[in-house]
């Protein structure tokens, strides 16, 4: 039951902690920024909510979980840690201005955090509710995973405040994704005097780089695409060792079969190179299925609300693949993720507060 007509959603007090937690830089795998930041994620669901947030340690940073008690029913899903590096801040600080507000981080995903902090906030009881709030989860979540799967099981339904689709959707479907790495072994030699006697890791990398983007299908909507390449160490040698870093998207498990054996296939092109590969499509497919009746639900708390298949990956990704019932997207609305012109639409703060208490206050029951 929500607590009060307006859904006690305050926009003003929703901005400040919106502040608060933008102004506490927090970018992956800095271990020391992420300290910080779940520190004031923490400080923030026991002032909102009460109890005590605790703090659970990993390599990665420490990952925020909190729990009303009694039966496990619904997990709410985020993440703490931002792609900006450590600085950002002083260059693009947090500001609201023209209906927006601006800042490292604010649609992807601590705009999601806040309105899911103020719509559990609205209502009278929190049993049944978890909060988990990661540190890893923009570079892989390989430290929080395991939690982030224990956790969805014993509650049976996730809600995941990642920035929401375009025009304010859902999603409902995501790809799924992964990052490979392509070493190459060549030789090196004197690129004037004997450049022959070299065996070219850049040219040996350039064949490679070919084989990797004939691997795309996008009619079964898998794209593999080179993203990243390093190679020599000055203009006049034979370069010894190259790099080739790869993003993988696919919809399907059988189209993430068939490229990471490709990948696993890959062979030298020119006599005397060697190539080896590391990575995997480490986010399983987000099928739709899983989503279906938490999405028939926040239509009916928002008429209009629609439910869109993404290519981006997230933690709703490994959820889904359990079968676990996940929607997506219940965030922020607004745009640039990722971007210096990342976004939050301030009007649509309280209505998605308002969206997170129905949706919560409906699985409890």
């Amino acid at each position: 039951m929500v607590k009060h007509e307006d859904g006690g959603a305050s926009v003003d007090a929703m901005l400040e902690d919106l502040r608060t937690l933008v102004e506490t830089e927090s970018p992956s795998r800095d271990v020391e920024s992420l300290k910080g930041s779940a520190g004031a994620v923490a400080a923030l669901v026991e002032r909102r909510l009460g109890g005590r947030a605790a703090l659970v340690e990993s390599p990665a940073g420490p990952h925020v979980h909190w729990s009303g008690g009694g039966e496990p029913r619904v997990l709410v899903l985020g993440h703490h840690d931002t792609v900006f590096p450590l600085g950002t801040l002083a260059r693009r600080p947090f500001r609201v201005e023209g209906g927006r507000a601006t800042g490292p981080g604010v649609y992807d995903m601590l705009g999601g955090l806040v309105q899911a902090v103020h719509g559990l906030a609205a209502l009278d009881d929190l049993a049944g509710v978890e909060v988990l709030v990661t540190a890893d989860e923009e570079v892989g979540s390989h430290h929080s995973r395991a939690l982030i799967e224990e956790r969805a099981r014993a509650c049976g339904a996730v809600l995941v405040f990642e920035g929401a689709a375009e025009g304010g959707h859902l999603k409902i479907a995501r790809k799924g994704c992964g990052t490979f790495e392509v070493f190459v072994r060549g030789r090196a030699s004197h690129a004037g005097l004997e450049p022959e006697a070299g065996v070219n890791a850049l040219v040996e990398a350039a064949h490679q780089v070919l084989d990797i983007a004939a691997l795309n299908r996008p009619e079964a909507g898998t794209t593999v695409t080179p993203t990243v390449a390093a190679a020599g160490t000055t203009d006049n040698v034979v370069p010894a060792e190259a790099v080739v870093t790869v993003d993988v998207r696919v919809e399907t498990d059988e189209e993430r079969r068939r490229v990471e054996a490709a990948f696993a296939a890959l062979t030298p092109h020119l006599e005397g190179a060697r190539v080896a590969v590391t990575g995997s499509v480490n986010r399983p497919p987000m099928p739709a299925a899983v989503a279906e009746g938490l999405l028939a639900q926040a239509q009916r708390l928002l008429p209009g609300v629609g439910g869109v298949a993404v290519g981006g990956g997230s933690d709703g990704n490994f959820t889904a693949a359990l079968g676990v019932p996940t929607l997506d997207g219940l965030g922020a609305v607004g745009g640039g993720a990722h971007a210096d012109h990342e976004y939050l639409v301030v009007g649509a703060m309280v209505e998605r507060a308002h969206l997170a208490a129905g949706l919560v206050g409906s699985l409890q029951r």
